[in-house]
């Protein structure tokens, strides 16, 4: 009797499925090898960096001049560099918190994940609570969109940042959220690793502006001429876009 060899099934080429019906995970999104989302993200990134690189240029053009305006308060009335440090500490240790959520949902380590994810959330509202503390200062002192070119730039700068923070703590609570409805699993570490990304840039971003706006001395930004004033402004911002380069 002629016995009947079953041969072994075989997926289909190009269906991106393969015989238990689940998708090839290790194929790339894309032709470059990287996830999509991932690649969008370094995008804007990119130009996040060009946007916040005019920001700093122009801050630091405006406050060499604010002293020759005569319009006060000053800078170097205002700045807390105390203060601000443990804002900053605060800030840059939400980094390393969003290492570690990372790193536990990669190992499966769910509930790891959420304490972690909550933690970098409560730190970055710690920093906004200073940044609004430190705002709500300078406008008693005097200090205003308003009040004078120094103001209007500061306040753009460093708002703008608190803004980009604030965008990132809404997005950590999301996913959070997402957590603890069981929709943040293993499979889905690259969803928080695209979000790691962005919070990373965000603490980056803020080293350059506390190291320009609050740890330059003032004197060294003022200039006696335009031409020797535009190229120290050129150089301290180019420095400053380097770092994301």
């Amino acid at each position: 009797m002629a016995q009947v060899v079953e041969a072994p099934s075989v997926g289909v080429h190009g269906t991106g499925h393969d015989d238990t019906g689940h998708g090839h995970s290790d194929h790339p999104p894309t032709s470059l090898g990287m996830d999509h989302r991932k690649l969008l993200m370094w995008f804007f990134l990119a130009s996040d960096c060009m946007f916040f690189g005019a920001l700093i240029a122009t801050y630091m053009i405006y406050r060499g001049r604010t002293e020759t305006m005569g319009v006060g308060p000053f800078p170097h009335e205002l700045v807390d560099i105390p203060f601000t440090s443990v804002s900053a500490f605060v800030l840059l240790m939400s980094s390393l918190t969003m290492v570690l959520a990372l790193g536990s949902l990669q190992r499966g380590n769910i509930r790891g994940s959420r304490i972690w994810i909550l933690a970098t959330a409560l730190l970055g509202t710690v920093f906004l609570g200073g940044q609004y503390f430190e705002f709500t200062e300078f406008y008693h002192a005097g200090l205003s969109l308003q009040s004078s070119i120094y103001g209007s730039t500061f306040f753009t700068l460093t708002g703008f940042h608190g803004f980009h923070v604030a965008i990132g703590v809404v997005w950590l609570l999301s996913l959070l959220f997402v957590s603890l409805r069981g929709g943040l699993r293993q499979r889905h570490s690259t969803t928080l690793e695209v979000a790691g990304l962005y919070w990373h840039f965000v603490d980056i971003v803020w080293i350059v502006i506390f190291t320009l706006v609050y740890l330059i001395p003032y004197d060294e930004v003022t200039s006696e001429g335009t031409e020797e004033h535009a190229y120290q402004v050129v150089e301290v911002a180019s420095r400053a876009i380097g770092i994301f380069g």
